[in-house]
C-alpha cells in the first residue's frame, strides 16, 4: 500500500488491514467494510487501487502471502518483534490515512481558533492528552488539561465554555471508561465543536464527535499508542499553521 493515493474511506480499509493482518485472508468484502466503517463497494475500489482486478483477487493475494510463512533462512519473530512490527504496521496505516490532509488541516483550525482549548483524556489516555498539552502550551495561549474525571470534569468543560472556549479536542483509547462518552455528550450540548482522536471509526465516542481522527491502536494488553501520540503530533503541527501567523511548530 506504500505509495498509493487513497481516499480517507480506503485510508480506513488499510488500517484495519493492517490491525488484522492475520483475519483479514480470510473475510468477506462485507466483512471488511464493516470492520472498516465503509462501503462495500469502497471495499471494491480499495482492491482496483491496490492494481487487482477486485477484492477476491487481492484475497487470493493475501491468503498465498499468509500461507506461505517465513523464507528459507528467515527465523520467526519472537513475541517482542511482533509488537514492535505491529506497531510499524500502525504508523504505515496513520501514514496512508494521512495522504488526505483535509480533515486533519480541518481540526487544526477549529483548535487554533478555540481560546481556551480544553483536552481531554482520561485514564490511560492522560497521557496522550498531557504529551499534547505540554507541547501545546508553547504555542496556544490557553490550553486546559482536563485529565481527571469527577463531578469537577463538567464543571471545568463549563468554565472553559464561560472562557470562551468553542473546540474540545479528546483523546480516547481502547476501553476508555463510559465518563468519556458522557462528557463528551455534556461539552457538545454545551457548543463545543468535539476532535477526537482514537483507535476506530466505529469507537463508542464516534456519535459525540465532530470530527474523529482515527489512529489504530495495536490489540496488545499492553494497548500501545504510538500512532495516536503522532497523530496528536501532527495535529499540533495543523494547529500551528492555522494560529494567526502560521507558526511552523512549537519552538
Amino acid at each position: 500500500m506504500e505509495g498509493c493515493r487513497l481516499t480517507p474511506a480506503q485510508g480506513r480499509i488499510a488500517q484495519s488491514m493492517l490491525r488484522r493482518p492475520a483475519e483479514v485472508p480470510f473475510l468477506s468484502s462485507v466483512a471488511l467494510a464493516g470492520l472498516a466503517g465503509v462501503s462495500q463497494p469502497s471495499v471494491t475500489r480499495f482492491a482496483v487501487a491496490l492494481g487487482f482486478d477486485g477484492y477476491p483477487a487481492l484475497r487470493r493475494h493475501l491468503r498465498e502471502v499468509a500461507t506461505a510463512g517465513p523464507g528459507p533462512g528467515v527465523a520467526e519473530a519472537n513475541a517482542y518483534q511482533k509488537l514492535v512490527q505491529a506497531e510499524i504496521d500502525n504508523l504505515r496505516g496513520l501514514t496512508t490515512a494521512l495522504a488526505d490532509p483535509a480533515s486533519v488541516v480541518r481540526a487544526g483550525r477549529l483548535l487554533a481558533a478555540s481560546d481556551p482549548l480544553p483536552v481531554l483524556g482520561l485514564r490511560a489516555a492522560a497521557a496522550q492528552a498531557g504529551d499534547f498539552a505540554c507541547i501545546a502550551r508553547t504555542v496556544h495561549p490557553d490550553i486546559r488539561l482536563l485529565d481527571e474525571g469527577g463531578t469537577a470534569l463538567t464543571d471545568r468543560i463549563d468554565a472553559a465554555v464561560r472562557a470562551g472556549a468553542s473546540a474540545l479536542l479528546c483523546f480516547a483509547t481502547p476501553g476508555h471508561p463510559r465518563e468519556v462518552v458522557d462528557a463528551l455528550a455534556y461539552a457538545r450540548g454545551a457548543g463545543l465543536t468535539i476532535v477526537t482522536v482514537t483507535d476506530s471509526s466505529s469507537a463508542p465516542v464516534a456519535p459525540h464527535t465532530d470530527l474523529l481522527l482515527p489512529a489504530p491502536g495495536t490489540a496488545h494488553r499492553l494497548g500501545t499508542v504510538c500512532a495516536p501520540v503522532l497523530l496528536g503530533r501532527v495535529l499540533l503541527q495543523a494547529t500551528c499553521h492555522a494560529l494567526p501567523g502560521g507558526r511552523a511548530g512549537p519552538a
